[in-house]
């Protein structure tokens, strides 16, 4: 029998039971389940094993508030989905942030509650170890109260190259400056067609998750993400999937899986379908299905609106991730979607689950049990541009947002 006619024959409903009731489903099993189970059924499986998962406290759903701070858009990587980087001559475009703007935007992260920001920005062709050991440092020294949950593993390659030292001393080195865990930033798309084919410039899949688990067994965790929409295949989403299950299962390293979506605007992939919710809903599920040692599932509302990150809870997600007091790079591309803690307090609710404001670790640091208790006055609001901040200065609504 051919593998086509292996998967052909596949009974469904037999494996969705097996996947809801904990058994570990292989790769091939979950591109049947992706592609031709029921989407209701395979949203009930896999809220079944996020209960089971978290039994005892199955009734909450958690977020974070936090903020992205973009430190340069000057990037020599040139990704085709992205609309954020500028080219090193880009002398117009291009903009780098001082260490006072960023340790300005860290105090008004505080004032806010926030408890975590992520450094992110592009490539620059002059930043190597030594920039990054320096602002951590500084941010660190101001602000020991904030996590630095920042870069990725495409970022370590780079900066390690620029300074001529290894990936481990890298490592190392800004995770003893102040780097407390690490993004899932640069995955992407992990198989190489589809990766060569939006971001040629970049470290393999491979190479992106040699990093990650070295990063590991250094004692540095971290999140794992997928850009869905580029023109992938389902089973590529699958392969992604299964890259990252099989690393986790060496090191257990990986917090959470985050899935968002391509946004089609102002990038050099014209003519690119974005994924459908539907496609979004079912990745979240069979996520939860497939990484069975992936401990968080993450909805995100910023990149398929309030309503689908709604609909992610009953679907294997136990996490809405942010209201991110900043965002550029995402909403460059066309994400528009904002909110507030208060919006995102009464989404959850109205989902049928307790909110939770949580740290970057997922503690649960205030449990919204008693609307009676819920913020009267929330100054926490999201900000999405759709253009990046130029010059170094916070948008007026924030300044406005901070001062009240």
């Amino acid at each position: 029998m051919t593998e086509k006619a292996e998967l052909a024959s596949l009974d469904v409903a037999a494996v969705l039971d097996r996947a809801a009731a904990g058994g570990r489903i292989t790769p091939e099993e979950a591109l049947v389940l992706y592609r031709d189970a029921p989407l209701h059924a395979l949203g009930a499986a896999a809220d079944a094993v996020r209960r089971r998962k978290y039994a005892g406290i199955e009734h909450i759903a958690t977020y974070i508030i936090e903020r992205n701070i973009n430190y340069t858009n000057v990037c020599v990587t040139a990704c085709k989905f992205c609309a954020f980087y500028a080219a090193p001559k880009d002398t117009k475009k291009g903009w780098t942030r001082d260490l006072d703007d960023i340790l300005r935007r860290c105090a008004e992260t505080v004032e806010l509650g926030g408890t975590q920001i992520m450094f992110q920005g592009g490539h620059h062709p002059d930043y190597g170890v030594e920039y990054y050991e320096s602002h951590f440092k500084a941010i660190k020294d101001a602000f020991p109260q904030l996590v630095i949950h920042s870069l990725g593993a495409s970022e370590v390659e780079h900066m390690a190259r620029i300074s001529k030292v290894s990936v481990e001393e890298a490592i190392t080195r800004i995770h003893e400056a102040g780097l407390d865990s690490f993004a899932g930033a640069g995955a992407e798309l992990l198989p190489a067609r589809p990766r060569k084919a939006i971001a040629p410039l970049k470290e393999s899949g491979e190479r992106w998750l040699e990093i990650m688990e070295t990063a590991h067994k250094l004692g540095v965790e971290s999140t794992s993400t997928m850009l869905m929409g580029t023109g992938e295949t389902n089973a590529e989403r699958i392969e992604h999937l299964r890259m990252i299950r099989d690393v986790q299962d060496r090191t257990g390293g990986f917090r959470a899986f985050i899935p968002y979506t391509y946004q089609p605007e102002n990038n050099h992939l014209k003519g690119r379908t974005q994924a459908t919710l539907f496609e979004y809903l079912r990745m979240i599920a069979i996520a939860r299905l497939f990484l069975d040692n992936v401990q968080h599932i993450q909805g995100s509302w910023l990149t398929t609106g309030k309503e689908v990150g709604q609909l992610s809870l009953h679907y294997g997600a136990d996490d809405l991730g942010s209201i991110m007091l900043e965002e550029n790079v995402v909403s460059s591309a066309g994400a528009k979607h904002r909110s507030n803690r208060l919006e995102i307090i009464d989404l959850i609710r109205k989902a049928g689950r307790t909110p939770a404001q949580r740290a970057t670790t997922y503690e649960h640091l205030v449990v919204h049990d008693d609307p009676a208790n819920d913020p009267v006055d929330d100054r926490v609001v999201s900000h999405i541009s759709s253009t990046a901040i130029e010059g170094g200065t916070a948008h007026p609504e924030l300044k406005l947002i901070a001062s009240n």
